[in-house]
């Protein structure tokens, strides 16, 4: 989604000096040469984060915190001045690569929006510390691949899971039956329940002010999706605050990730089912249909453009 809408001329930024961008923010690769002291050997399949710290560097990407950059000043590869991963071979700092289970083969290119998920629900769980809280359901709302991701691992820490999309059926819905999950259509204040978190994917105003007045009391509404809406009333504004305020609800923004949240990501990877996995990545294009994969047809989940066997 993110490269269609560069491509689209929505955002993204070349490098200094430069009038063009290499996409490709996720990646997945097999090392050819590691390098000198590296940790890595030749044959590991890997993938390279996607953000570096500004040169400042400010207070939080100094202790390696570069998603919660103060300045805005950070990189990102494919995205923001730095040239992405997608071609046959590509080069990397040592420092910014993150082994990859090598039973997940090609799904390891799903690592990249893991790693945005595992940072959503650490946010959640650090939030819900701030009193006693058990969470038991978790609803999420956008079922492309983080919001999929993100009920694969609210599933892996034994929360009921719940996905709404705007689609009525097809493979989304099968995909959160497989996972033990039910899923949703339509509008969130129609849900009959009230959830203890939940993880926004979608960035639509009218479902991000929805799922703020559905939150159940003490719950923790994450902000994942980021879309384009109109301005907001003052009215508006005021009754979704109300609500905040008189249910002790947090709402709570969460972008890119760091390090620790990789490293995690991965690990929850390896231990999910393979062939769950596999059915997040409905189409694999090559470089030269390029094309192809910027179109999105109605069952995409995941295209994936691919340069060479992994």
């Amino acid at each position: 989604g993110t490269d269609v809408e560069i491509a689209e001329g929505k955002y993204g930024w070349a490098p200094p000096g430069q009038k063009h961008l290499v996409l490709g923010h996720e990646s997945l690769g097999r090392v050819i040469d590691p390098g000198p002291s590296s940790g890595l050997k030749k044959g590991d399949l890997v993938v390279g984060i996607v953000r570096r710290p500004d040169p400042v560097p400010c207070p939080n990407c100094a202790v390696g915190e570069w998603d919660m950059c103060r300045n805005g000043l950070y990189t990102e590869r494919g995205i923001k001045e730095i040239h992405g991963f997608m071609s046959e071979y590509w080069r990397i700092e040592p420092e910014y690569v993150i082994k990859v289970d090598p039973s997940l083969g090609m799904l390891g290119v799903l690592l990249e929006p893991s790693s945005v998920v595992a940072k959503a629900l650490e946010q959640v769980g650090l939030i819900g510390r701030r009193s006693f809280w058990e969470p038991k359901t978790a609803l999420i709302t956008g079922a492309g691949p983080v919001g999929l991701l993100a009920a694969l691992f609210a599933k892996l820490f034994g929360l009921e899971v719940h996905v709404l999309d705007r689609v009525v059926g097809g493979p989304k819905a099968e995909l959160v039956r497989e996972l033990g999950g039910t899923y949703h259509s339509g509008s969130v204040k129609d849900l009959g329940f009230e959830p203890d978190t939940i993880i926004e994917c979608t960035g639509v105003g009218q479902v991000i002010g929805e799922s703020i007045q559905k939150i159940g009391a003490n719950g923790i509404v994450c902000l994942a999706g980021i879309g384009h809406g109109g301005a907001a009333t003052s009215a508006t504004i005021a009754d979704v605050a109300s609500s905040a305020v008189l249910r002790n609800n947090v709402i709570v923004g969460s972008v890119n990730a760091n390090k620790k949240h990789w490293y995690r990501a991965s690990q929850y990877l390896a231990r999910a089912d393979r062939k769950w996995l596999a059915k997040l990545i409905t189409r694999v294009e090559k470089p030269e249909n390029f094309m192809n994969a910027l179109q999105r047809k109605p069952d995409d989940i995941k295209v994936v453009i691919q340069f060479s066997e992994i």
